[in-house]
């Protein structure tokens, strides 16, 4: 296993074991709250995770009660980044994470780390989970990207209910507009699902489980290139992975692919 730990202790941490990778949120005491050094932190474990063709899912984590509180609205003034680009930028890069990403959202996730979370692939929660997104309560004009991940991933209706209120909501209400996509009853339970969902994806062929997830994300912001998606496909029918997966289901046995 190998872990990365920056030199400031309570910075993000990254772990990687096999295929697995985790990033944990380590500022309990403040609700998680990023600084912007985090941010830079956050954006090195996933460029660490990228460069590393072993890894296929990243789990997203925090320590303590609440998932995360965002982003410290006095930095944002401070270093007059008035439309978040900073932190839009961390999260564009976590969207665009090559492995597949889960956020476990086992409390409170506010403000900016509401689309942190929603970049993620897949989000699980507990009935701890709560959310609300306070940018016009404070007067600030949230980020063009942050804005096109809420409305292509939970609609216009939902996305103006959220920025233009700054409506609080519960675990059942995030599970029924779409933000969590698994919801638990405790801790336990959350985190054998994550268990559940995590070997589902592992157990997956490399090529096609890596390169779908590029597609759909690409497909979802209209970005969709035919001739990429083409390539991929190409790929996985070349693959030895297309002939293990094959003759594993004629023989009734779990598949064991190389990612070639």
């Amino acid at each position: 296993m190998q872990n990365i730990h920056p030199k400031e202790s309570y910075a993000p941490c990254l772990s990687i074991n096999g295929s697995l990778a985790t990033i944990t949120l380590n500022r309990a005491a403040s609700a998680n709250k990023l600084t912007p050094e985090d941010l830079g932190v956050l954006r090195s474990h996933i460029q660490a995770v990228n460069t590393n063709a072993e890894v296929l899912v990243l789990v997203l984590r925090a320590e303590g009660k609440y998932f995360c509180s965002g982003f410290d609205i006095a930095e944002v003034i401070k270093s007059s980044q008035i439309k978040g680009v900073s932190f839009g930028e961390m999260v564009d890069v976590l969207e665009a994470c090559r492995a597949v990403t889960i956020a476990v959202v086992q409390g409170g996730v506010y403000g900016g780390a509401t689309d942190m979370a929603l970049a993620c692939d897949f989000r699980l929660g507990s009935e701890a989970t709560e959310m609300f997104m306070p940018a016009a309560r404070l007067g600030l004009h949230f980020y063009q990207s942050g804005l096109e991940r809420y409305v292509t991933r939970l609609g216009i209706d939902t996305t103006k209910r959220l920025f233009l209120t700054s409506e609080k909501l519960d675990a059942k209400q995030m599970l029924d507009i779409g933000f969590l996509t698994s919801l638990y009853s405790d801790q336990k339970s959350l985190d054998e699902g994550l268990h559940k969902l995590t070997i589902s994806l592992v157990d997956k062929a490399p090529i096609a489980l890596l390169g779908m997830k590029n597609s759909i994300n690409a497909i979802a912001r209209n970005r969709a290139d035919a001739k990429a998606i083409d390539a991929l496909v190409q790929q996985s029918v070349q693959s030895g992975d297309i002939q293990e997966g094959a003759l594993a289901w004629q023989q009734k046995r779990s598949p064991k692919f190389t990612g070639k």
